[in-house]
């Protein structure tokens, strides 16, 4: 809601003071020139950007406009759900470990909880299924885990710099309609000057519509995209201090304080309200065995 609000109080600004100095929305209303600079920066981008690359920054536009997903929460039920996934492994051998992550999305380990996101479970079973293994070391796969979240960390910023090469670019298009439109105008030197005088403040209109655009909405959303990116990959990377813990031979708890130390302090549940949870879960468990 309130990048609904912020996008609103920047034109409301804008306009409302071009109304104050007397001004006409009538000449702000400019489809040919919208044209010229949406389209072109619009095709430069899909020029730029393979398609899935495109497809990525326009999932993560939507995510600008959804609830935050990253809540202190959302962490608190995680942390509870990786307690009873390390609980089960270290009660059971490696074998029933492996059958129990074969099929994530119908585990009884993931039952209960809020919906992972797929991803999420493939992060954490794939992990689970290399230690399963036995025979990679705890150093490989924390090197394992590390690349992933880089690679995650890369991949995150895609949408940001698509964006604020647009934004980038939305200036230099306004410039190209306001170049047009004196074209145009010097082509109209010999009607009448009031006419002409219309032609230039048309032309004009280019400019300010690629600079409002460029930092009055894109560039914004750009970074707000940024913070919901960094809040993902803050979230991956709690879930690989987790696992990383537990590779390296951590008992169930410290594990998942491992991973509870690597929230975002603003987010972080505190470590009474997480181990109330770890305890409620480990009851569970034990109680379905």
């Amino acid at each position: 809601m309130i990048v609904f609000a912020g996008i609103l109080i920047v034109f409301a600004a804008v306009i409302g003071g071009f109304l104050i100095e007397s001004g006409s929305l009538a000449a702000l209303a400019q489809p040919a020139e919208l044209l010229i600079i949406v389209g072109s920066a619009l095709g430069a981008m899909m020029t730029a950007n393979p398609f899935p690359h495109l497809a990525r920054t326009a999932r993560s536009i939507g995510k600008v406009f959804q609830t935050p997903v990253y809540t202190k929460d959302r962490y608190l039920t995680t942390l509870a759900m990786l307690y009873k996934v390390f609980h089960f492994a270290r009660r059971h051998t490696s074998g029933a470990l492996e059958d129990a992550v074969e099929e994530p999305r119908t585990s009884v380990l993931f039952t209960g909880y809020a919906k992972p996101d797929p991803e999420e479970l493939d992060f954490i079973c794939d992990t689970l299924r290399m230690s399963s293994f036995g025979s990679v070391s705890p150093t490989n796969l924390g090197s394992m885990i590390e690349t992933d979240l880089e690679i995650r960390r890369t991949a995150a910023h895609g949408p940001v710099s698509s964006l604020e090469a647009l934004a980038d670019s939305l200036p230099g298009f306004g410039i190209v309609a306001a170049v047009l439109g004196v074209i145009l105008s010097m082509g109209a030197m010999r009607d009448d000057p009031s006419k002409i005088g219309m032609r230039i403040a048309s032309a004009l209109i280019g400019t300010f519509t690629g600079i409002l655009l460029a930092y009055g909405l894109v560039s914004p959303i750009a970074a707000r995209i940024e913070k919901i990116e960094e809040a993902e990959s803050a979230y991956y990377e709690m879930l690989g201090a987790g696992l990383a813990a537990f590779v390296k031979g951590a008992p169930a708890a410290i594990a998942v304080e491992c991973a509870r130390r690597a929230i975002p302090s603003e987010v972080r549940p505190d470590f009474e309200a997480t181990e109330a949870a770890c305890r409620t879960t480990g009851q569970t468990a034990q109680a379905a065995a």
